[in-house]
């Protein structure tokens, strides 16, 4: 019995608050900015100078600098940030079961309104024939998958059944509601399971086993099988989910993206007890980015290289 079938989806551990935001490396922050605002529909609420001997600590660069505009979508947020010395562009080729793959999930109120809208930009697809509804085995849901103008994967969600199809989730008839969730490609979902649960306390939901034409049209792949987990924090907001592929497995091999390169999407999670948080996360299998923590923060690594900020609640 592997862990994701083991795992007691009722127990609660209370280490990871919430997620709080999720942050992306860009080329071009007006460029970015832009494209985030009249395609998707958030707002920037913030802009700053992210430089200083405790940025360069906390990304373990020295010398780091860079610019960075806070966005807001509903109540979740985005750090779009653009390095004085920018990082290696998106890899290409690209597909969904790339080993550093990490997507936004945007929920939308009017799957038809929001796409067409998207459409006007663009952007490039990873899906096959536009929005794709799943089998009711999966919730019915209608989603769409294409690619920022950096090259990050983004998805609309239309989910019939969730919370976001409360009348009072919806803000006075906005097409994007907010973030749903970020998916992580991941190589050995029990050892990315052992990491989230046993070493961030986050609580895992009901598996499922994710195939079928929907499901390639979706992902833009031959015959995929996906597991997916879903993991939960303590608080409210969006949630993870671990991509496995079992077929077809990526021919990319394994890197570790730096913290300036584009593909370095980082998760910025509020935690209780940081050092204790840490200690764990690296017993069970993650590497620290930062030399330490650094102003009640930490940079690190999940087992397959996605980027993790740590940052202790009571900051």
């Amino acid at each position: 019995m592997t862990q994701l079938e083991a795992q007691d989806p009722g127990v609660l551990y209370p280490r990871v608050w919430r997620i709080d935001r999720f942050g992306l490396a860009v080329n071009d922050l007006d460029a970015a900015q832009r494209f985030y605002t009249e395609a998707l529909g958030f707002s920037t609420t913030g802009l700053a100078a992210r430089d200083g001997e405790a940025f360069a600590a906390l990304t373990g660069m020295a010398g780091a600098s860079a610019q960075a505009a806070v966005m807001r979508l509903g109540e979740q947020a985005i750090e779009l940030v653009q390095f004085a010395k920018p990082g290696e562009p998106y890899p290409h080729p690209r597909a969904a079961n790339d080993p550093w793959f990490q997507h936004l999930a945007i929920a939308v109120s009017d799957m038809d309104r929001a796409f067409a809208r998207l459409s006007l930009f663009e952007p490039e697809p990873i899906s096959e024939g536009g929005p794709q509804r799943l089998p009711p085995s999966t919730g019915d849901v209608t989603a769409y998958k294409f690619r920022d103008p950096d090259g990050h994967p983004l998805e609309l969600s239309q989910a019939p059944h969730s919370l976001w199809a409360e009348p009072a989730r919806r803000r006075d008839g906005q097409l994007t509601l907010g973030i749903d969730h970020s998916a992580l490609a991941v190589a050995d979902l029990d050892a990315s399971l052992a990491f989230y649960t046993e070493g961030l306390g986050l609580r895992l939901g009901s598996p499922s086993l994710n195939q079928g034409p929907e499901q390639a049209r979706l992902d833009g792949l031959d015959n995929p099988v996906v597991d997916i987990a879903t993991l939960r924090t303590q608080g409210p907001g969006p949630h993870l989910e671990l991509l496995h592929y079992r077929t077809p497995i990526s021919p990319q091999p394994p890197r570790k993206v730096a913290v300036n390169d584009i593909a370095a999407t980082r998760l910025v999670m509020l935690v209780d007890k940081l050092d204790r948080v840490v200690e764990r996360a690296v017993a069970a299998g993650g590497a620290c980015v930062s030399a330490g923590i650094v102003a009640r923060r930490l940079l690190l690594r999940d087992p397959d290289g996605h980027l993790l900020e740590l940052v202790d609640a009571d900051a």
